[in-house]
């Protein structure tokens, strides 16, 4: 079955740090694009990270020096750390992959940040 399977989120205090995991199946994982996406309340979906194939990341300008990607080929799973996290950074929280021809989502993990 192909899908992407999303876990960690939850509430975390200003200042604080969660980490996202997501567990990928049924897709050639080590030769594509994996990472993730946010979408608060009234606003756009947007880029958190994205760790492509080649070994490199791209970041949204909100998450450098706070979050970091990583992925593990072998587990067919891609990970976000977020660290000194504030309230800004509440959202729900989506996996993707890019795949040949298509996108793949995760049903999405819902992150919030309040004291």
């Amino acid at each position: 079955q192909v899908r992407l399977m999303e876990s960690g989120g939850g509430l975390v205090q200003p200042g604080g740090s969660l980490r996202l995991s997501c567990r990928a199946s049924g897709i050639d994982f080590a030769n594509i694009a994996v990472g993730w996406y946010r979408q608060a309340p009234g606003k756009e979906r947007e880029l958190v990270a994205m760790a492509n194939r080649g070994g490199g990341a791209d970041y949204g300008s909100f998450a450098k020096g706070r979050f970091t990607i990583s992925r593990d080929n072998a587990g067919n799973t891609v990970n976000l750390e977020m660290n000194s996290m504030e309230p800004e950074d509440t959202a729900v929280y989506y996996c993707h992959a890019q795949l040949d021809f298509s996108e793949l989502w995760g049903q999405g993990t819902q992150v919030t940040v309040s004291s």
